[in-house]
Parts: structure tokens; sequence; C-alpha cells
């Protein structure tokens, strides 16, 4: 059987597409606060990463409001108000503050059309679908990208450490990017197989509960093990410098 972590060499053409789509990962990671160049520590890294108590509030409360507010009192239509209210909140405070509004204004997104999907069909459950959309379509794009040779994660570590096909030719770094994307995809594929199940079974409380739990408290410690092995593979220079012989 052959390893799925070793391809065909590269072929002409492929690696300009593949330096392109590292550039922008790597330049969202970046952005995140994800660049295992800089000297930090993984807590303060994965804090960061997450957004610090206003990124766990803008990711949380609005789905905390629908769940809280749908169980108490049953109201479709004021569950998902508020829920969407908030999401406007959240936005609105950070461009008036001037900073980054670009994960406030995707949650905003996702949060209006996930709303106005339950709306269109007066189910509750519905609230939940796009998030089934976006967990399949992140779970294929890792799992695809492993199989084909060019993890996502390799792409994006590749470009911040400035070996942007080098770790082509490490036998280590390869299969350590291929397990660590496929440890992601199993990640959105575990959201959906334990929530599907909930979602058709009309169980909007159990279903709000899961997604509140397989949220940011399976992120985050899948972004600290990331961010571990890509500083495993690409060391610090002085540490690198220091090691005995």
């Amino acid at each position: 059987m052959t390893d799925p972590a070793h391809d065909e060499p590269e072929r002409d053409g492929q690696p300009s597409v593949s330096d392109a789509f590292g550039a922008a990962l790597g330049a969202a990671a970046r952005k995140a606060g994800l660049d295992p160049a800089q000297e930090a520590s993984t807590g303060r890294v994965v804090w960061h990463a997450i957004g610090g108590w206003r990124g766990i509030l803008e990711s949380v409360l609005p789905s905390l409001a629908f769940l809280v507010i749908y169980t108490i009192w049953q109201d479709l239509l004021v569950a998902l108000a508020i829920s969407v209210g908030l999401a406007v909140v959240f936005t609105a405070v950070r461009l008036l503050r001037r900073s980054s509004a670009s994960a406030a204004i995707g949650g905003l997104v996702a949060t209006a059309v996930a709303a106005a999907l339950a709306l269109w069909t007066g189910r509750a459950e519905d609230n939940f679908v796009w998030g089934f959309v976006t967990d399949g379509a992140y779970g294929t794009a890792f799992l695809v990208s492993a199989l084909v040779g060019w993890p996502l994660i390799a792409l994006a570590a590749g470009f911040l450490m400035g070996d942007v096909r080098g770790w082509r030719t490490d036998k280590r770094k390869r299969r350590a990017f291929f397990w660590i994307t496929v440890a992601w995809a199993a990640l959105f594929f575990a959201r959906l197989a334990v929530q599907l199940p909930l979602y058709f079974s009309g169980n909007v409380q159990a279903l709000g509960t899961l997604k509140l739990v397989m949220g940011l408290p399976l992120f985050a410690p899948m972004v600290a093990v990331t961010w571990l092995l890509v500083r495993a593979l690409y060391p610090p220079k002085h540490d690198a410098d220091t090691r005995p012989e």
C-alpha cells in the first residue's frame, strides 16, 4: 500500500500554485498570531489565535444566547433576533474601535445566514445547518490536501518558515504535516458525526450544547498541538545553534 504522505515529484506549474496558496494561508496564520518564527509561549499563541476574551465572547455568546432563550421560551424568532443582535454588536464595536473586524464580520455573516435558514423553514435545528456546511468543507479541504501530498498545514508553515518547498524533501516533515492535517480533518468530521444525528432527531438543546463543547474547547488544543509540532520541526535558530553535536 502506498504511503499517502509520499507522492510523485513536483510537476511543472504545480509549485507556483502551491506557493500562492501557501502564501495566502501563511498570511492568514500570521494575522491570527500563529507565526512559529516568533518567540512566544504556547499559551500566548493559543490565546491570540482565539482572539482573547473578545474572541471567546464573539464565538460563544450568540450560540449560547440562542440555546438558552429557545430552551426557556421556545420562541424561535426572539432567540434568533438576540443571537444575530449580539453578532451585530460585536462587529460594530470592532469597527468603532478600528480594530480588525474580519473575524466578527465572518461570525455575523454565518449567524445571519443560519438564522435566515431557520426562519425560512421554521425549524430551530436549521440554525445549525450552516455550521455543518462549514465543518464539512473544512474537513474535506484538510483531508484532500493531505491525501494529495500538499497538506494545508505544510503549505502555511512552509511559507512562514521560509521553507516553501523544502519540507517536501524531508520525510520527517512530510509525515508530520500529513498526520497533523489529517487530525484537523478528523476534528471537523467528528463534529458532524456527533451533531448530525441530533439534528435529524430534532434535539435542539443537545445539539446547541455539543456545538459549544466541540467548538473552542477542541479548537484551542488543536492549535496548541499544531504550534508545538511546527516549532519542533523548525526549532528557533539559537536553540539549534546551541544543540550538542
